[in-house]
């Protein structure tokens, strides 16, 4: 039996069907010799501080640093059951295909889970970076050795054991040494990023309004009037008029064109584009965005994945618009828009399959 893993439940889905596998059972789909199954994220991390020295649970300077030789991995409680559905067909598989998200943390999640379950079985990888049905099919028909992404599952285990060695004793050291009753969290990314904040924060609230003045010119010729604008400004309103009186009379325009000018479309939008941008129309916060495009992601199909800094699209996806298209049709204020479509002649400054991130 081969055992297909998902990142995702409705991932794990699109790949049963696409396989033949119907038969849901608990945790995982079978059928036609496959077993898919998923994950939850991540079902397995590494195990707090205190597992590796019962001194450990409790805070002091003198522990610190705290330095694991080697980082311990546990099962998260929320995951156990699904956690060992997966041991269990992972013991049973002739070979297993991590399906999981075409990325660091795809490999990272899946790699976690394998190790746990103390499996030995051989591993293939499914790289795809969207979910048609073309894709999936292509990707199952070019699975290559798992060991071919080791340094991408290495990159995603040091970035995971030094946010623990940075949260774990960044945090304590900074709640001892602070004499805070409460524990103070450091993290790499949430430490930076709240220092940012924090420093707008203060930015914003100290800032004082201040006028200044620009010099305008307003000139006209050949019936084209227009207005050139002083690079610099002033902080007071006598310096810019005093400019004006100096250069008025030197200032003429001499020729005058008009032309047309052609701008490319913007590239599609990324997570945080259209959370900016949602937020602009329809004052949107962005987790509501956020949940509202995983909505329209795995229920609807109408979105590729959401959560990516990506603004490009894999070429199979490109045949899938039309269709799309259609779909929106159904929405009547839309459907004179789109029959002025030319479906042959889609715009494909977006369409890139090199650009395509996890």
């Amino acid at each position: 039996m081969k055992v297909i893993f998902a990142e995702k439940p409705s991932v794990a889905r699109d790949y049963a069907r696409i396989l033949g596998a119907k038969s849901s059972k608990d945790g995982y789909i079978e059928g036609k010799g496959f077993a898919v199954t998923w994950g939850f994220g991540h079902l397995v991390t590494l195990v707090d501080a205190k597992e590796y020295d019962e001194k450990y649970g409790k805070w002091k300077l003198e522990d610190l640093p705290i330095l694991p030789d080697d980082f311990k991995l546990k099962v998260t409680e929320s995951g156990l059951k699904q956690f060992n559905i997966i041991k269990k067909l992972f013991n049973e598989a002739s070979e297993i295909v991590n399906g999981g998200d075409a990325g660091r943390e795809g490999e990272l999640i899946f790699r976690y889970i394998y190790s746990a379950s103390k499996c030995t079985a051989p591993t293939r990888r499914l790289w795809i970076s969207s979910l048609t049905d073309e894709a999936i099919k292509d990707g199952f028909s070019k699975l290559v050795s798992g060991d071919d992404y080791n340094n991408l599952f290495y990159a995603g285990q040091s970035r995971g054991e030094a946010d623990w060695l940075f949260g774990i004793n960044g945090s304590r050291a900074l709640t001892l040494s602070s004499r805070s009753k409460k524990a103070l969290s450091v993290g790499r990314v949430q430490t930076p990023v709240l220092c940012m904040i924090a420093k707008r924060f203060l930015e914003n609230q100290n800032f004082e309004s201040k006028p200044y003045y620009v010099p305008t010119l307003f000139l006209e010729k050949d019936k084209i009037k227009f207005k050139t604008v002083y690079k610099g400004r002033f902080d007071t309103e006598e310096e810019g008029k005093q400019l004006l009186e100096i250069i008025k009379e030197q200032i003429a325009c001499t020729k005058a064109d008009r032309k047309k000018k052609k701008e490319n479309q913007p590239l599609l939008f990324d997570l945080t584009t259209l959370q900016s941008e949602a937020n602009k129309q329809h004052k949107f916060t962005a987790q509501k965005t956020l949940d509202l495009m995983q909505n329209l992601y795995e229920k609807h199909k109408v979105l590729t994945y959401p959560r990516t800094d990506s603004r490009y699209l894999t070429k199979d996806i490109l045949k899938t618009i039309p269709g799309l298209f259609d779909q929106v049709k159904s929405f009547s204020k839309y459907a004179t828009i789109i029959d002025k479509i030319d479906m042959n002649k889609l715009p494909t400054r977006s369409v890139n399959d090199k650009k395509v991130t996890d």
